[in-house]
């Protein structure tokens, strides 16, 4: 999978990329418990003039973790989608009166709006009465990793491990 920046480019894979997943290659440079401090040693071989296109962060034994935000009741099932039903309906209602033959009219806003609350609540509760009772929860769910590696190919690995010890060892001090 080729992961690109806001302005990177449509999806096409930067040169030399592979375009199909395949598993990573190189050397490893450094080992980091977060990927900010994985990134944060790209940046600072970057910033040292380093050619990073050789460099990879490697994400290394995956979890999968859920948090539970909140218990479910019926209260909170049919509030959320009376909500998102109404965003769904004011949305559609927008769209109907601004394609109005007579101009911008108000009423098929509030159609929209009291259609799309109705609909929210009733697949909220035709969703929530199916589950009966098997999950009684909210969560998110985030893929995490254990450790993330930076890789780098070997003709410059030694470089790069020597640039980020200096990155281990702060910012020099005076005597």
């Amino acid at each position: 999978m080729v992961v690109t920046g806001a302005f990177g480019g449509g999806g096409r894979a930067a040169q030399g990329q592979p375009r199909l997943p395949t598993p990573p290659t190189g050397w490893p440079i450094g080992s980091y418990g977060t990927y900010g401090e994985a990134q944060q040693a790209v940046d600072f071989l970057a910033e040292k003039e380093f050619a990073v296109e050789g460099v990879t962060i490697v994400g290394v034994d995956l979890m999968l973790v859920e948090r539970v935000i909140g218990k479910l009741s019926w209260g909170r099932v049919l509030g959320t989608g009376a909500v998102s039903g109404a965003w769904f309906g004011l949305f559609a209602g927008l769209l109907l009166g601004m394609f109005n033959n007579q101009g911008f009219a108000w009423q098929p806003i509030l159609t929209g709006l009291v259609f799309g609350i109705v609909a929210g609540l009733v697949f909220a509760a035709i969703g929530y009465s199916m589950a009966k009772g098997r999950r009684d929860f909210s969560s998110t769910s985030q893929l995490v990793a254990g450790r993330y590696d930076v890789l780098c190919q070997p003709r410059s690995a030694e470089a790069a491990r020597e640039l980020l010890a200096k990155l281990a060892l702060g910012p020099s001090r005076p005597l």
